[in-house]
């Protein structure tokens, strides 16, 4: 059992702990965000090299060392997205009444160099492991990649809790990309294909013999699955979830989120799709 428990147990902590520190780091004054982006690029950056290191050790240690390359590449775009350095050709929001194929083109170039960035990051993570036996790392920046393109479809498209709090002064102008509704046509397809996946890695790492290297390293990817699938209910559910990363606003000066309670009028406003 530990075999499973303890990355699935890391893999949680990992998700937490920089989830909140990007949250911390976002929000803190501007004066602070070329600092932040700088060391956060400097990390990237090694920890690429590092990820094609890692992709060379089939071994437990290495599966963690790999996984935890991965979320880290993949931390930087949140941070450059967030902080407003890699974003899109648009800055302003869309004018009331918007709507259609030209509001989601509009929420297209609110973040197009963001989509660009990932894409070159990916070409940059599949050559580093190339031929590698060990493409948990890799793996693990798909499944990020993913899971967060389906969560901005959702909210786009509309979802009870758009966690807009979250959201630094900069990027405020996002929230006219976001709708709130209970859910929307694409919520259940992308639960349902989230889920199939998890059990496939499952019914994979549950295979009588398998290495220990193959169940740390599944371990991790149905980890992130899964999260990445609670993660989406977040969007729907009537609870505050958002009060899971709340510490790391108060810390940075902001205050904690609270529940949503919205008005008929203010539930069919189109107020993300970033």
């Amino acid at each position: 059992m530990s075999l499973f428990l303890y990355p699935a147990l890391y893999g949680l902590f990992v998700w937490w702990i920089s989830t909140g520190v990007i949250v911390y780091l976002n929000n803190l004054p501007q004066r602070t965000f070329r600092w932040s982006m700088a060391a956060g690029t400097l990390v990237a950056g090694i920890s690429l090299y590092r990820l094609g290191v890692s992709s060379a050790v089939a071994t437990p240690s290495g599966a963690y060392a790999a996984f935890t390359y991965g979320v880290l590449v993949w931390g930087w775009h949140e941070m450059a997205f967030f902080m407003g350095f890699v974003t899109g050709p648009r800055r302003t929001g869309c004018a009331r009444g918007c709507s259609g194929w030209a509001h989601f083109g509009h929420g297209i170039q609110a973040c197009l160099d963001h989509e660009i960035a990932i894409i070159i990051s990916a070409v940059a993570v599949l050559w580093v492991t190339r031929g590698g036996p060990n493409q948990v790392g890799m793996w693990t920046f798909m499944i990020l990649w993913g899971m967060r393109q389906s969560s901005k479809l959702n909210v786009f498209l509309g979802v009870r809790n758009l966690n807009e709090e979250f959201l630094p002064k900069q990027l405020m102008f996002l929230k006219s990309f976001m709708r709130r509704r209970p859910m929307n046509a694409l919520f259940p397809v992308s639960i349902a294909i989230g889920t199939w996946i998890t059990m496939v890695l499952v019914q994979r790492a549950a295979v009588p013999g398998v290495s220990v290297f193959r169940a740390t390293g599944l371990s991790f990817l149905i980890t992130m699955m899964a999260l990445g699938v609670i993660e989406h209910w977040f969007l729907v559910l009537p609870l505050p979830f958002a009060r899971i990363w709340g510490w790391w606003l108060r810390r940075c000066g902001r205050v904690e989120p609270l529940p949503h309670h919205h008005t008929p009028a203010q539930q069919v406003t189109r107020p993300v799709a970033a």
